[in-house]
């Protein structure tokens, strides 16, 4: 199984880490067969704060991933107005799960992938994302078959778990939600994240 988090330049580090870093846990458990990778444009991506990162693949090997996260940054409307690299995001939601967050979403929209879909994006982005044809709800979460949209940064929790759910199942998405929530928190924490997530049935579009 392999999941692949898009990473522009400019991206926010907490869309994109914490992703890699709740769904890196499966490994970590055993399954040798489950990958997550951070991939770009470039070799080398640094974020809106300067952080720098070396990519793990390209856009072309993403595409062919069973999974496909797309993460946010300052620079998301200079990507989507970049031919050379939307013309390699060959993205299929019926091979593929795809998660969006925030400014992410904008992405999917000029992908030609949310239609007439409702999804989420984060207050900043959402001018924009509505003028792409976007029905913005004011959710931190909505899926819609093997398409899921989240806003804010700290999100990123609720891409993972419906993910997880959808690749590896119910039990092992709670596990990575308790291993990873707050002590004192955690019960209510991971309950809440999967509340999220099952009121989307496992639904073809």
């Amino acid at each position: 199984m392999h999941i692949a988090i898009l990473t522009f330049d400019g991206f926010n580090e907490l869309d994109s880490l914490i992703a890699y870093g709740m769904l890196s846990r499966i490994r970590l458990l055993g399954d040798a067969q489950w990958r997550v990778s951070i991939a770009s444009p470039t070799p080398r991506v640094t974020s809106m704060n300067g952080l720098t990162l070396d990519a793990h693949i390209g856009l072309p090997e993403a595409c062919s991933a069973d999974a496909v996260v797309i993460g946010s940054g300052m620079k998301t409307r200079d990507v989507a107005q970049d031919a050379h690299i939307m013309g390699q995001l060959q993205l299929d939601p019926k091979r593929q799960h795809i998660a969006a967050q925030c400014s992410g979403t904008f992405l999917l929209a000029k992908l030609g992938l949310t239609g007439q879909l409702s999804a989420c994006t984060d207050n900043t982005s959402k001018p924009w994302v509505q003028a792409a044809g976007v029905q913005v709800v004011n959710q931190p979460f909505v899926a819609h078959g093997n398409i899921a949209t989240a806003g804010g940064c700290l999100s990123a929790q609720y891409l993972c778990a419906w993910l997880l759910t959808r690749l590896k199942g119910e039990a092992e998405a709670r596990e990575v939600l308790h291993y990873f929530a707050p002590v004192g928190e955690k019960e209510a924490y991971m309950e809440r994240a999967m509340g999220h997530v099952l009121a989307y049935p496992n639904e073809a579009l």
